[in-house]
């Protein structure tokens, strides 16, 4: 082939429907990029990254999946925040291209998959899960991907997508376990729809049998830890309750899960699925979408548990407009996709100002963006806290320092002083916090113990002698609030008051 050919191949690819896609997944990629080491690791990115030097078929908080992708980050990268974060955003370029290609398949012309896709960008639950690596990103790419599978399925009529959709499932399960509830939302979509012909597809059935075979390891983990999840799932719910965190839950819909400007072409969508003629085929799609929504309203879930549904309806909806176009004078037709146009681009800069880390941590635009965002402070302050643990190590004497372990009330503590530790010559943390506590207390057994992150009346109880030996703060002042203002003392304990098997039966939280 040709040089010439060959630029003109490319050249076709990157100007056809997939490559404008594409371009546009780079382009928001390269964008957060920019800004995404501007602070530092969230408290939850450093409870993975300590997961992922511990691989396993199950941890308490969540799957095996991110703790994985983590670890082909660490392999790859090393501890680079930046080339982490680039694997989230990846999941969320996949969900806005997979986004314009639904509306491809539905009909959408060009410029109705383009505004599909910056669509699903614009969503503050979408921009705000590039910002971080968590599970919450990569659950979102697998929902996206299930209803692009499941558009294919309808719209082609070939069972054997089942397998894909299956597959797909097994995944999403291996990376959360909400998808549970997107699965009882499938199958409610099949069951009241013409869709209960594939019922009796053995592709349907091998389908089912791929999620299971996924999905078994972790089964299998959770049964040997007596379904540990459970009981945090458990607590985090009942948690999330009483902070009110999932009032508003319906509320949330329009300003967290899509940006309020993408909400007239995601009710266009919910139309289109359910009452549109052309539609028709698509019922089932429809269903998913309002299953899901009752199944978390009905649970009390969070609202950003609903997001990944959010793509299939903008795809829907922007198919419909752009046919509803079709028949309407030029005009309209121009006004319509100005007017969508520049309210998708203005309100999409209005959200990144609020949920990507722009702002100074100095400025007053960081505590308003902090307030919206609820994470940017957890980011702060543990290269202080494992700096303060090092200077009260430096302080004892010879004896204690020979039989020294570090305590972490938190998962994200423990990460932390896993992370800065080695820098100061710090044992490796141990927590009694989530998938800590299952990896012991360490051997040989530590004597004499640096507790961050825990209360002094917590302590008392444990330990013989429990000293207050400092106190820590954060850069710039902000209040981090994962460690909390109360939980920034820096204690020296010793003389255990029990065998430490006794004791690290029940030193055990979630969190």
């Amino acid at each position: 082939m040709s040089e010439t050919s060959a630029a003109q191949r490319i050249r076709r690819m990157l100007t056809s429907d997939v490559g404008v896609l594409i371009l546009l997944a780079v382009a928001r990629i390269a964008f957060q990029t920019a800004f995404n080491g501007r602070y530092g690791w969230h408290r939850d990115e450093l409870a993975v990254l300590d997961d992922a030097k511990h691989l396993a078929w199950g941890y308490v908080v969540y799957p095996p999946v991110t703790p994985f992708i983590c670890r082909v980050s660490l392999v790859l990268f090393g501890p680079s925040l930046v080339m982490l974060r680039v694997f989230a955003l990846l999941a969320q370029g996949a969900g806005m291209v997979l986004s314009g290609l639904m509306a491809r398949e539905l009909g959408a012309k060009r410029f109705w998959q383009v505004m599909a896709a910056l669509a699903a960008a614009v969503a503050p639950a979408s921009l705000a899960s590039g910002t971080m690596f968590e599970y919450v990103s990569f659950d979102y790419v697998w929902w996206v991907l299930i209803a692009y599978f499941m558009i294919r399925l309808l719209k082609s009529d070939d069972a054997r997508w089942w397998l894909a959709i299956g597959a797909t499932i097994g995944l999403g399960a291996m990376t959360k376990y909400t998808m549970a509830f997107y699965v009882a939302a499938i199958v409610g979509a099949v069951l009241l729809t013409n869709a209960r012909r594939y019922l009796r597809s053995p592709w349907l059935w091998c389908g089912v049998a791929i999620s299971i075979l996924i999905f078994l390891p972790n089964l299998l983990w959770e049964v040997r830890h007596n379904f540990i999840s459970l009981d945090f799932l458990k607590f985090i719910h009942a948690r999330d309750m009483r902070a009110g965190r999932t009032s508003g839950f319906l509320l949330d819909q329009l300003w967290v899960d899509t940006n309020p400007v993408t909400v007239p072409i995601c009710l266009a969508g919910l139309y289109y699925f359910l009452f549109a003629p052309d539609g028709k085929r698509y019922r089932a799609i429809g269903w998913m979408y309002v299953i899901t929504l009752a199944l978390f309203a009905i649970a009390k879930g969070r609202d950003y548990y609903v997001s990944p549904a959010y793509p299939m309806l903008l795809a829907g909806g922007a198919a419909w407009i752009s046919q509803w176009l079709a028949a309407q004078p030029e005009p309209r037709v121009i006004t319509v996709r100005n007017t969508t146009w520049h309210s998708i681009a203005i309100s999409g800069v209005c959200v990144a100002a609020l949920v990507m880390p722009i702002p100074s941590p100095r400025s007053r635009w960081f505590a308003i963006a902090d307030k919206a965002n609820g994470n940017f402070n957890e980011e702060f302050g543990w290269q202080e806290m494992t700096a303060e643990v090092a200077r009260v190590r430096d302080s004892l004497p010879s004896e204690d320092r020979a039989h020294l372990g570090i305590l972490a009330g938190d998962a994200g503590e423990a990460g932390a002083l896993n992370l800065y530790g080695p820098a100061y010559g710090l044992p490796n943390a141990i927590s009694g916090s989530n998938s800590h506590w299952l990896r012991g207390y360490g051997n040989p057994p530590p004597e004499t113990l640096i507790v961050v992150g825990i209360q002094k009346y917590h302590l008392d109880p444990v330990f013989e002698s429990v000293e207050w030996a400092g106190h820590f703060e954060s850069q710039y002042g902000i209040d981090n609030s994962a460690i909390g203002n109360d939980h920034e003392d820096v204690f020296v304990c010793r003389g255990l008051r029990q065998p430490w098997p006794e004791i690290w039966k029940n030193f055990h939280w979630f969190g």
